[in-house]
């Protein structure tokens, strides 16, 4: 797999080099990264993450046609992740807070839920 360096600055940059101004009062972003634990507690080591690519496609593009939106964009670092480590980047465009915090919120669940695939390693991290 080679190697990409994305950040949610390269991301962000993307958004703005597609958008008309007249249109867009917002960009916001979701920058998510691997945590210590697992959401029972336990210590997490890594994960590995690989995307369901036409499941990414068309959640993408049905975020993209909801009132207000005027981009979507996301990225997911593949491969093995570790604590620390960027996962998920996610940025919107659009109008105004009330159609964009909601599309960024559903865009981040439902690329969660439907187009990512993790396995989780857990316990004691050693060197």
């Amino acid at each position: 797999m080679e190697e990409v360096t994305m950040t949610i600055c390269d991301l962000i940059k993307r958004v703005k080099e597609k958008i008309d101004y007249e249109k867009v009062g917002m960009i916001v972003c979701h920058n998510g990264v691997v945590r210590g634990t697992t959401r029972d507690g336990r210590p997490a080591v890594k994960l590995t993450i690989t995307k369901k690519i036409e499941a990414w496609d068309r959640i993408i593009e049905e975020m993209r046609e909801r009132p207000g939106i005027s981009a979507v964009e996301a990225y997911l670092h593949e491969g093995d992740r570790y604590v620390g480590d960027d996962v998920l980047l996610v940025v919107v465009a659009g109008d105004i807070r009330e159609n964009v915090f909601p599309v960024l919120e559903e865009t981040v669940n439902r690329l969660k839920k439907e187009a990512i695939e993790k396995q989780e390693e857990v316990g004691p991290a050693t060197d």
